[in-house]
């Protein structure tokens, strides 16, 4: 199999703290030819949801054979497993707490493994909380530089892999109910609801007591004006033109929306 040597790192880390280049630091001792790819290290603190959804619409856009390495980890030191994952585009590492689980319902798992190698690791002697350095790092090197995944630890069922559920959109009368499932930096509000269920109808959403009318783009609405469009990541969304709208409609993670077609 080719490997293109390419590493992306997804983290709630931040970027306060040494934390993401010590994991660059421990991949560049392994192979300093690799390229590295932050996809963000802003997911909010211990945000499995948030990393789930920022991985499942990045990893279209990277190269075959691409390693992704993500680390959102509070179940860090006790019992989840830390995997390594083949799918079609390239491989997963990080850990078993559902954080791929919305990239494999897209493009299912080809192999997976647990990883019991510790010839792979940095050290066998592992820290409680920061297995990014002492786990995940060296393994996603030793995947980019052509090590086998096979290797890297006991074969485990695709089947037995922590799933996640963002409670998914139900059919209603009316339209669809769903709830938000991610919030960008500008505060637009994702919904966990497809797009492609609105094409070519006449649609609108209601979220905290407010009637959004569906649109084609901000522009179809004024300066500070609610609009609900179907973004470039597939989801029906809620937005401000030139506003926040999570701030300024007081919407949050998890808070149900329904969406509804003019009869």
């Amino acid at each position: 199999m080719h490997h293109n040597s390419m590493i992306t790192l997804l983290s709630d880390f931040g970027d306060r703290d040494i934390y993401v280049g010590v994991m660059k630091g421990v991949i560049a001792e392994i192979n300093p030819e690799l390229r590295l790819v932050d996809l963000t290290h802003q997911i909010p603190p211990q945000n499995i949801a948030a990393a789930r959804f920022c991985l499942m619409n990045a990893y279209p856009y990277f190269p075959d054979g691409t390693v992704h390495l993500a680390v959102v980890d509070p179940g860090v030191g006790g019992r989840r497993r830390a995997i390594a994952v083949e799918f079609a585009n390239g491989f997963l590492v990080g850990p078993d707490n559902g954080i791929f689980s919305g990239l494999l319902s897209q493009s299912p798992a080809i192999a997976v493994v647990e990883l019991t190698n510790s010839d792979y690791w940095r050290t066998p002697q592992l820290s409680k909380t920061f297995h990014g350095r002492d786990i995940f790092a060296p393994v996603a090197a030793h995947l980019a530089s052509g090590v086998p995944l096979k290797e890297l630890g006991n074969p485990i069922n695709s089947a037995i892999l922590v799933p996640m559920d963002i409670s998914g959109c139900i059919l209603t009368e009316t339209g669809i109910a769903g709830s938000i499932q991610y919030i960008d930096h500008f505060g637009n509000l994702v919904t966990n609801i497809p797009g492609n269920y609105v094409q070519g109808r006449t649609w609108y959403v209601k979220a905290a007591g407010l009637t959004i009318t569906g649109c084609e783009t901000y522009s179809d609405v004024k300066v500070g004006e609610a609009i609900s469009l179907v973004e470039s990541h597939g989801w029906v969304e809620i937005a401000i033109n030139s506003g926040n709208a999570q701030s300024q409609l007081q919407i949050q993670l998890g808070d149900r929306v329904e969406l509804a077609f003019e009869s």
